[in-house]
């Protein structure tokens, strides 16, 4: 058995098509959808994130404002930008592109976005309605798993569900997604013990811990739906040729460097029912639900 691709770049592509209509009828009415980002420091992988979402916008027709702050700035300086996105009636959602640098208070300046412009879903309150599956702006990852899982017809409601990793951006969010559609959900991390007698009782695994390859095939269950969220840069040939395909591993010699996920591709690809490559996988979904969450908060206001 060979796992069905599930192809993350067309399901991105459907919701920013299903977007357009929603856009070009709030611009009609003068509340054309506007993204504020903010770039501290000069973090490559950050950069590349910042010019995807960027261009995204510009595909739909959407206002977009980047401020890009020095590695050296402070918490104060950080917090002055965001309070100018919250005060804009242009701005209707506001994008800190994490990780700040180390002298940023990360906490305090997430905690001062306008909840009604998190479109990231980081903001307390947002968590918190979150918790209480009244979701109103949730974290873009885990959103769009949940998108990709629906639009090809997977089944959540009953099934085992695994989440390997915990933090407030995928792990924790995914949980309570999965849980609020009826899944059975186990989290583990890095304290777990015996991960891969836990990972192999799921239906859905979702992988999110930030370890290249760790999810092995004696991980997974014969025909589970994996879902990747990892992106790892490998640059190492002896690991190279311990994750990649031979296609791939053709492109890294080229390249110097390949992105790989949290699952060890080749070998899962043949006991699981489904998978999401790397690239190609999650990352775009990302991306499009940011969009989608900047369109919804324009609306609301509207």
């Amino acid at each position: 058995m060979t796992a069905t691709l599930l192809d993350g770049t067309a399901t991105a592509r459907a919701i920013k098509d299903e977007l357009r209509a929603e856009i070009q009828s709030l611009a009609a009415r003068g509340r054309r959808p506007g993204l504020g980002v903010l770039l501290v420091g000069d973090d490559p992988a950050s950069a590349v994130y910042v010019r995807s979402k960027t261009r995204s916008c510009e595909e739909l027709g959407m206002h977009h404002e980047t401020v890009h702050l020095p590695a050296s700035a402070t918490t104060g300086q950080v917090v002055s930008q965001v309070e100018d996105y919250n005060r804009r009636a242009e701005i209707h959602g506001i994008l800190v592109q994490l990780p700040l640098p180390p002298q940023v208070d990360s906490e305090r300046v997430l905690r001062l976005v306008d909840p009604g412009k998190d479109v990231d879903g980081f903001h307390p309150w947002n968590v918190g309605l979150l918790v209480q599956k009244r979701p109103r702006f949730v974290a873009c990852t885990p959103a769009g798993i949940m998108e990709l899982l629906a639009r090809n017809g997977i089944a959540v409601a009953g099934r085992r569900a695994v989440v390997v990793g915990r933090s407030d951006i995928v792990g924790k969010p995914m949980a309570l997604l999965l849980l609020h559609a009826d899944a059975t959900v186990s989290v583990c991390h890095s304290k777990t013990r015996d991960l891969a007698a836990v990972t192999r009782e799921a239906d859905i695994l979702v992988a999110a811990i930030g370890r290249a390859g760790l999810v092995q095939r004696e991980h997974v269950k014969p025909g589970a739906v994996v879902v990747d969220v990892g992106q790892n840069r490998v640059e190492d040939p002896e690991q190279a040729r311990q994750l990649l395909e031979p296609p791939r591993l053709a492109d890294f010699e080229r390249k110097g460097y390949a992105m790989v996920g949290d699952v060890h591709f080749p070998s899962v690809k043949d006991v699981a029912s489904a998978i999401t490559p790397v690239p190609g996988g999650v990352g775009p979904l990302t991306i499009a639900l940011l969009m989608k969450n900047t369109v919804k908060a324009a609306a609301q206001e509207a």
